[in-house]
């Protein structure tokens, strides 16, 4: 015995006939709205602007940016503008020190680890320093 199942997508905004189901994502939570063609294009055009705006970024389940962007956020000394700063005392750092660094982009780990064992603060020192972590 043969089934034959007919699917049939309905606009979630409407109810309508929808011709496309659109996977998108916010704040970590993945979403899928089956549209009409006008609503898909009504929601890319509304999308636009930020998408032109926005970097890419990996869709691994598991890739753990959400919970890497709340601790950052939390910890006042990690500020985008205090991340920036280090990021650059580092390379500077690395530079005068011999270590190969480029202009942009991810710092090797063992470049940080040097820097931060060189720059760890002196028992006199720990009562004023500002620590960074990241």
């Amino acid at each position: 015995m043969a089934q034959v199942q007919t699917v049939r997508l309905v606009d979630d905004l409407t109810g309508d006939q929808a011709e496309e189901t659109i996977l998108f994502g916010i704040d970590g939570t993945q979403y899928e709205i089956d549209l009409s063609s006008g609503n898909a294009s009504a929601l890319r055009d509304a999308l636009a602007p930020f998408v032109m705006a926005a970097r890419s970024t990996s869709t691994r389940p598991g890739s753990g940016h959400r919970a890497r962007r709340a601790s950052r956020a939390s910890d006042p000394g990690t500020t985008s503008t205090a991340i920036r700063q280090r990021s650059q005392a580092v390379r500077a750092w690395a530079r005068q020190n011999g270590y190969a660094v480029s202009e942009r982009g991810r710092i090797s780990a063992e470049i940080v680890a040097a820097y931060d064992a060189a720059n760890k603060p002196t028992a006199a020192q720990r009562g004023t320093a500002v620590q960074f972590s990241g």
